[in-house]
This record gives C-alpha cells, sequence and structure tokens, in this order.
C-alpha cells in the first residue's frame, strides 16, 4: 500500500496544459500523492481552525491580559507578569506567552492575535507526526495519523484558545523526532536535542511536558543499537541536559530577589519551583495544597527596555515585607483557581474528581472516566481502537532486542497514550482541554494499526479482514454510545453514512483470498472513513460551536440537558455567568476611575485576576491584583496597601463580591478597609464595594 501511495499524479494530471490546470500541470504532477494529500489534510485544519474565529472574542482573558501586560516593560515579558504593574505573575512558565507575546507585538492585542501561535502550532503538528509515522510504517500509516490529528475535537478546541497546549504537543512531536534519531544512529546528540526540546516543553506547561519521557526513554534504551552502558551514559547526560533547560527560568526567577520581581502566581510560598512541583505538578495529580503560606513582596517598576507602564510613579516602597505568617494554610474566599477551575482544596465544592464544579467537568477518577461523560466527547471517538492497536502491535511478532520497527512504535506511541490514559484517568486536577496531549499518539496508532492489519492480510486474509471489521464496528458503536449522551438520536444523522461505509467495507473484505487488490484497499478505505466520520463531523461542530468557552476550550457538548451539562456547552465548569466568560467592563466605574487617579500608578486595586482583567485589557494601566488569579495568593496584606496609599500609588479599592487575598492576609485586608478607608457611594461598582483610601496623616 505503501507503493500506491508514493506513486505520482502525472497520469492524472500529466496532460493538462491550460491555464485553467496550471497547478495540476504544472506543480501537482510533480508531487507524490501523499503529498498531495498530506496537503489536503493541512487545508482541513486550516479550515476547522481559523472558520468562525470570530467567536473566540478575546479568548482566555486571564493570558490576554497578561500579554498586554507583558508588552509594557521587560521585567513585565521576562516573568510574564498577570498586570501592567507587575504585582503578580501568571500560574505558567513563559515560553508561550512569549509566542504570544510576539504575536501581539505584531498584530495587537486581541483573541487572534494571541491564539494564531497555537494555531500554527496545531497545524504542522500534522506534518510533523506523518513523517514519525512514515518512518516505520510507511505513507499510508501516516496519513490517517495526520487526518486523525486533523480532526481531534478537543485538540481543534485547545488550538483555538489561548492556552498553550497545541505549543508543547508540537515541541514534544519535535522532541520525539529527535528521540527516534537517536535511537536509530546511537549518537548523543540526538538524544541531547530531545532534551533541550522536553526541557523547552516544561518551559510551555511544567511537568505536563514529562508525561511522553518514559516513552522516549524507552525507546531509545530498548531500540537503539549500542551497548547498554553506553545507553544509560547516554540517558544520564540527556536527563542532565534536560533538567538544566527545564530549570533554567526557575532557577532565574527564584534567585531575583522577591522585590525585584512579581510574586509567583499560584504558589504559597512566592517560588516558581514550588508552583512546578506544587501546583502544576504533584497538585494535578494528587489534589491538595502542597506548601504552606508565604510572604509577598511588590516589584520595582523599572522600565526594563520596554517602556514605563502608563501612569506609573517611581517606587519608593522599595518592596514589601512578607505579611506574617500564622500559619494557617492557603485559602482563597471563592476557592477558584487557574481560568476558573476551582482549587482542589475547597472544601468539597469544586474537588476535582470529587463531587460539585470539579466533577463537572472532568468527572470521578476511575478506569471509565475517558469513556464516560463528561470527557468522553473530547478525545475517545477512536480510543478503543488506539488501544486494539497497541495489543496488535506487541503480538504482531516476537520481541527481540533491538527492538523492530513495529515494537519501536508499540513502545514509543503505546507507551506515549498509555502513560497520559493512566494520568488522566487517576488526577486529581486538570481541565478537559488537556486531554488534546492523547491527540498525537492515539492519531499515530490509529494509523499503525490499519496497515498492521493491512500487512497482515497478505498471510492471514479472513483473520486481518475479521479484525478491522470487529475493532472498526466496536469503534463505531462506541461512538454512537458517546454521541447519543451529548445530543438526542434523531440529530445524528451523520452516524448513517458512517454504518453505511462500514457495511460496503465489510462486503469488500470478505471476499475470496484473490478478490482484486483494488476492492480491497477500497474496503479498508470504507472502513477507516466510517470510524473517522463521527470524530470529524464533531471537530466541525466544535469549530462552529458558539457556546463553546474561551476561558476553559472544550469540544463540542451536544444539546441535551444531561450529562452534567445545559445547552451547548459545560461552561467552565458551570461557572458561567459568574466569572467565566461574563468579564465585562463596568463603564460608569471605568469612568470614574479614569478620572480620578490620573495622578496614581495604579488605576484599582481588586480581589483577584478575574475581577481586574477587563480594566487591564480596557486600559492597559496597572490593576492590583491583591489575591492573583482566584484570590488565593497572599500577594500583598493590608501593611502593603497603607504603603502604597501612603506613597500616593494607589487610592481605590474594589473588594468584595467572589475572590480574595489568599491566607491570613483576607481578614486583614477587610478590617482595615473597614477602619481606614471610605465607602463610595456616588459610583456603581458592581461585584463589589469600591473603597477610597488617604495616605495617613503624619
Amino acid at each position: 500500500m505503501t507503493t500506491t501511495t508514493s506513486e505520482p499524479l502525472a497520469p492524472v494530471y500529466g496532460q493538462e496544459t491550460s491555464e485553467r490546470n496550471w497547478l495540476q500541470s504544472k506543480v501537482l504532477a510533480h508531487l507524490p500523492l501523499a503529498t498531495v494529500l498530506l496537503i489536503g489534510i493541512m487545508l482541513l485544519a486550516v479550515v476547522l481552525n481559523f472558520a468562525n474565529i470570530n467567536t473566540i472574542g478575546d479568548a482566555n482573558v486571564y493570558y490576554t491580559a497578561a500579554v498586554k501586560s507583558m508588552l509594557q516593560s521587560f521585567s513585565n515579558f521576562f516573568f510574564v507578569a498577570a498586570e501592567p504593574g507587575g504585582s503578580v505573575s501568571v500560574d505558567k512558565p513563559p515560553l508561550g506567552l512569549w509566542l504570544q507575546a510576539i504575536s501581539a507585538l505584531i498584530f495587537g492585542v486581541n483573541g487572534f492575535a494571541v491564539t494564531l501561535p497555537q494555531i500554527l502550532a496545531g497545524i504542522f503538528s500534522i506534518p510533523v507526526l506523518y513523517v514519525l509515522v512514515k518512518r516505520y510504517f510507511g505513507s499510508a500509516a501516516g496519513l490517517i495519523a495526520a487526518f486523525v490529528l486533523a480532526v481531534t475535537p478537543v485538540a481543534i478546541a485547545a488550538q483555538r484558545n489561548n492556552t498553550m497546549d497545541a505549543t508543547l504537543i508540537f515541541t514534544l512531536l519535535l522532541a520525539a523526532w529527535a528521540f527516534i534519531k537517536g535511537t536509530e544512529s546511537g549518537r548523543l546528540r540526538w538524544l541531547l536535542l530531545g532534551g533541550v526540546l522536553v526541557g523547552l516543553g516544561f518551559n510551555i506547561k511544567m511537568l505536563q511536558a514529562f508525561l511522553p519521557l518514559p516513552a522516549f526513554y524507552a525507546l531509545y534504551f530498548l531500540g537503539a543499537k549500542v551497548g547498554w552502558w553506553r545507553k544509560i551514559g547516554h540517558l544520564i547526560a540527556t536527563t542532565v541536559v534536560l533538567l538544566a533547560v527545564s530549570l533554567s527560568w526557575v532557577a532565574i526567577v527564584d534567585l531575583t530577589p522577591a522585590s525585584q520581581r512579581p510574586y509567583v502566581g499560584s504558589s504559597s510560598t512566592n517560588s516558581a519551583l514550588e508552583l512546578a512541583i506544587g501546583y502544576n505538578g504533584l497538585e494535578r495529580l494528587f489534589g491538595g495544597v502542597i506548601g504552606g503560606g508565604g510572604g509577598a513582596a511588590l516589584p520595582s517598576t523599572g522600565d526594563g527596555g520596554f517602556g514605563t507602564p502608563p501612569n506609573t510613579a517611581p517606587d519608593a516602597t522599595n518592596g514589601f515585607a512578607p505579611p506574617a505568617d500564622d500559619g494557617s494554610t492557603t485559602d482563597g474566599t471563592d476557592g477558584t483557581d487557574d481560568r476558573g477551575g476551582f482549587r482542589p482544596d475547597d472544601g468539597g465544592m469544586g474537588a476535582p474528581g470529587g463531587g460539585g464544579i470539579g466533577a463537572g467537568e472532568i468527572g470521578q477518577a476511575s478506569i471509565t472516566r475517558l469513556f464516560t461523560t463528561p470527557l468522553a466527547n473530547e478525545i475517545s471517538w477512536l480510543l478503543p481502537f488506539g488501544l486494539f492497536s497497541v495489543g496488535l502491535l506487541v503480538v504482531a511478532s516476537r520481541v527481540r532486542l533491538p527492538l523492530s520497527d513495529a515494537h519501536k512504535g508499540a513502545v514509543l506511541f503505546g507507551g506515549w497514550l498509555l502513560t497520559e490514559v493512566v494520568f488522566f484517568s487517576a488526577a486529581s486536577f486538570f481541565h478537559a482541554y488537556y486531554l488534546a496531549m492523547l491527540a498525537p499518539p492515539l492519531a499515530a496508532l490509529v494509523g499503525i494499526g490499519v496497515l498492521r492489519l493491512w500487512k497482515l492480510r497478505d498471510q492471514h486474509h479472513l483473520l486481518a479482514s475479521l479484525l478491522l471489521i470487529a475493532a472498526g464496528a466496536g469503534t463505531l458503536l462506541f461512538q454512537v454510545s458517546v454521541a447519543s449522551q451529548y445530543t438526542s438520536l434523531s440529530s445524528l444523522w451523520w452516524i448513517v453514512p458512517a454504518v453505511v461505509m462500514l457495511v460496503i467495507g465489510a462486503l469488500l473484505l470478505l471476499q475470496r483470498i484473490n478478490a482484486s487488490p483494488k476492492l480491497l484497499i477500497a474496503g479498508f478505505v470504507c472502513i477507516v472513513f466510517a470510524m473517522t466520520l463521527v470524530p470529524t463531523v464533531w471537530a466541525g461542530l466544535t469549530t462552529l460551536d458558539t457556546g463553546n468557552n474561551t476561558t476553559l476550550p472544550h469540544a463540542y457538548s451536544g444539546t441535551n440537558s444531561g450529562g452534567g451539562f445545559a445547552g451547548a456547552g459545560r461552561d467552565d465548569g458551570g461557572m458561567a455567568g459568574g466569572f467565566g466568560n461574563d468579564r465585562s467592563v463596568n463603564s460608569e466605574l471605568l469612568t470614574y476611575l479614569q478620572e480620578n487617579t490620573q495622578d496614581t500608578r495604579y488605576l484599582v486595586a481588586v480581589q483577584s485576576s478575574m475581577q481586574g482583567d477587563p480594566y487591564i485589557l480596557a486600559t492597559g494601566r496597572p490593576v492590583l491584583l491583591m489575591g492573583g488569579f482566584s484570590g488565593s495568593d497572599p500577594v500583598v496584606d493590608a501593611t502593603d496597601l497603607q504603603r502604597l496609599v501612603d506613597n500616593g500609588e494607589l487610592r481605590y479599592i474594589l473588594y468584595g463580591g467572589r475572590g480574595g487575598p489568599g491566607g491570613n492576609t483576607s481578614s486583614t485586608i477587610s478590617t482595615w478597609l473597614q477602619s481606614s478607608c471610605t465607602v463610595v457611594t456616588d459610583v456603581s461598582s458592581s461585584g463589589g464595594t469600591l473603597y477610597q483610601c488617604l495616605p495617613t496623616t503624619s
């Protein structure tokens, strides 16, 4: 089949010489069929990613506001400040946001600009995956894998957003290529390149980048034709380089005095290392809060090369002393975190994998989590066939060391997929769009499985045909079951063509062994079409879904009210209308603040980014986020606020509603506001109470 897909198109296009057919005769005639089909798949991905793009709005406002802040000074850019004043950073490492900031520098700060790097990463991941699969299994397997990746619903949702998962996936696919090169050549330099790329992935989404590492290391250790001790030495050297690259930014942040950088958002000890290991690491798997309370310091306001933020007064504070530690744990008053998701320490309401809102997005931790609502519509459409393919690769031939190509595929893609299936089945705290990480290995295994059955047909025609028919029928039956949980069966008319193609494919395959090879190829194509039609349609519905929440992107969720969702989506796990996408600016309040803060550094202080992000985007001015993203970070305490007021840098504080400064600072700030500030009554301040604070008398 590989030979068939690599024939040139000259017999079809080479005879055309008219101007109308210039492309066919001059370009396509000289391209292999596989290349033409790959280009077509990439064009399909372009349509799925760019169509209906206006519905993304400002995308994830938290990250978009951070990009606007990052463009105001080099310090903000390097430390990924969440607001122009540099009081606190976002809860992710910098590389993905740096790419978004560069895009925004070119196209302006808007939803399209900050989303573009992810869309491009998703589109160019397709040819990279094609090359990886083709290397061991041929062009046809690579094309099927490329197509499946292009139409995976959760991948489309993640790419059409400024969350950084698509950028991470592209980086990890390049790392997989480097580890394959290292395995084939036995040369250390390719392994070191793979370690560098995984380290860059760490600087996109921290420990999430390490999920494929067991598969990458096992591929080299079991597949390379070099001595065992040399392999061990190479992997140790690779690990050293990987950790050095991974922790480079973390080390710089933690070695920088707290008064000269933002508070590390979503950490309790103002440490980037704690953020990586805790909130973006072990907490994802086990839940709970790692570490105790911590101090805070506001940074200086040097322009760092991008210019001083507007209305910025010289920093006379030289940093702030940390709030006193009474031994209590960080506990935001609204229990939320990570773009509208709920922290796992919120008393049960949002404990992911437990009950309440967290479970509304990711369900209960169990072996069946990925196969049932609320997550089955994201990635699982072809998961049964992908797992079947892993088994097929394992039993394809006797395992010998170094591994055969088939077993290399099982170790690389099967190990990658199974590691992530186990993690996401057991993890306590993640978001649905994280499942895009499963898309590359799953897509690869679908293509590989089909081609292994094609090769098996040469010796065991009936067995191969029955296995493909059974696997295809079981996968399609599962897809119907999943789709029916999200929408009514009467609206699933597009499943009928899939069933028809499955039946036609089965009839073509169940012929005598001397049947026409073209008919057998047609039978395989029909069954592949039957298995991929449903996820392809679902991907299109994801693109067209105007209800797809841009704060926490997810695949189309159907029209049923069951399954824990209402209408067309899960709306940030049940938070829409609270502080998900509904982050509008109070125009009366904004006008009042603008008119009365021309001589101050900060426009206003708010409890969390969920209150402050709209005003950052509207004005580009510093907005002090007293509690970081969700209000649970101890960024400042009452003493810090009074010092800012005394220095003429802050005059107004919006307090109340959801969110609040973390841990032991919340009650002290509330008490200080009551005793030292006055309520502003002549302006509407929906979402909280507006306080005016005056300097203390000498």
